[in-house]
C-alpha cells in the first residue's frame, strides 16, 4: 500500500532555545483528501525532541504531542491511517536511562493527546525511537539492554489497543537496528506487534551499490532485498546477524538529522 510524509518539517519555536516544532496543520485535511483520492492509504508525521540542557522542554513536549495527535484526527477522518513518529533523538551526552525516562514522559504526553483528540488509537500506529545511549556519551550498551529499556518504556506508556509499533531506526547501523530490533521481539508477553519503518538502515548499502547506474539495479536489489529478509527474521526474533558484511556496519549517524 501506499503512504506519504504529510508534515511540513521543523521550524524553530520562538521563546525557546532553539528547540524546533513541526508544521503542516493548516491545509491538512486538504491534503489528506487529495492524497487518498491518489491512491494513498497511510501516512506519518515526524516530531524530533533534542535531549539537552532543558531539553525537550515542557512547552516543545505538549506541543508537539498535540501536533501528532492533530495530525492522527485529521488523517483518520480523510481514511488514511496515520504513522505517529514522536522521535527522541540520539543526539547528546545522555545515558540510556535519561534516554528512557525522557523517552517516558513523550509518549505519555502523545497517548494522552492522542485521547483528547478522540483518534481510534486501533487505528493508528506508533514509530518511536528505541532506547539507547547519547551519541557522545561513549557508551555503547548491549542489545539486550537496549530491548529491555524500550519495552519497559513502551509498557510503561503505550496502550494495547495500538496494534503496531513500527521502530525507527535513528542513526544506528544497519545491522545494530537490526539485531536490536531481533533482540526486542525476544522479549515476551508484549502486546503490540513490533516491527520496522527504517530509513537510513534500509535503504543505505542498497542506494550506494545503485550509484545511479542502471547496471547496477539488480544488484542494489539483492542488497535491499537481504537487509529486508535480515529485518523481517528479527521482528520474529530470528535473526541470526552478519546480514549485509561489513557495508552494514558503517556508521549512519547524522547530527541534527533532518529530512
Amino acid at each position: 500500500m501506499i503512504g506519504i510524509k504529510v508534515d511540513k518539517g521543523l521550524k524553530t519555536v520562538p521563546g525557546t532555545d532553539g528547540e524546533m516544532a513541526v508544521q503542516g496543520l493548516t491545509d491538512l485535511d486538504i491534503r489528506t483528501k487529495k492524497y487518498y483520492e491518489a491512491g494513498a492509504r497511510f501516512a506519518k508525521w515526524r516530531a524530533a525532541y533534542n535531549i539537552g540542557p532543558g531539553k525537550p522542554s515542557e512547552l516543545i513536549v505538549i506541543e508537539q504531542a498535540w501536533g501528532l495527535a492533530r495530525y492522527a484526527a485529521i488523517c483518520q477522518a480523510n481514511g488514511l491511517v496515520p504513522v505517529v513518529e514522536p522521535e527522541v533523538l540520539m543526539d547528546g551526552s545522555h545515558d540510556i536511562e535519561y534516554c528512557a525516562r525522557v523517552s517516558e514522559h513523550v509518549q505519555a504526553t502523545v497517548v494522552k493527546a492522542l485521547h483528547d483528540n478522540g483518534v481510534f488509537l486501533e487505528g493508528c500506529l506508533l514509530k518511536p525511537n528505541m532506547i539507547l545511549h547519547g551519541s557522545e556519551s561513549g557508551k555503547i550498551a548491549s542489545p539486550h539492554e537496549i530491548a529491555s529499556y524500550t519495552v519497559r518504556t513502551l509498557k510503561r506508556t503505550i496502550p494495547s489497543s495500538i496494534p503496531g509499533i513500527m521502530f525507527l531506526s535513528g542513526g544506528q547501523t544497519e545491522e545494530e537496528a537490526t539485531i536490536n530490533l531481533d533482540a526486542i521481539n525476544k522479549i515476551e508477553g508484549k502486546p503490540w506487534q513490533l516491527s520496522f519503518s527504517y530509513g537510513r538502515a534500509l535503504q543505505n548499502s542498497c542506494l550506494k551499490t545503485w550509484g545511479g547506474k542502471d547496471e547496477n539495479v539488480k544488484k542494489a536489489q539483492e542488497v535491499l532485498l537481504v537487509r529486508s529478509k535480515a529485518n523481517s527474521e528479527a521482528q520474529h526474533g530470528k535473526y541470526s546477524g552478519g546480514a549485509g558484511g561489513a557495508s552494514a556496519t558503517v556508521s549512519l549517524f547524522e547530527k541534527n538529522y533532518v529530512y
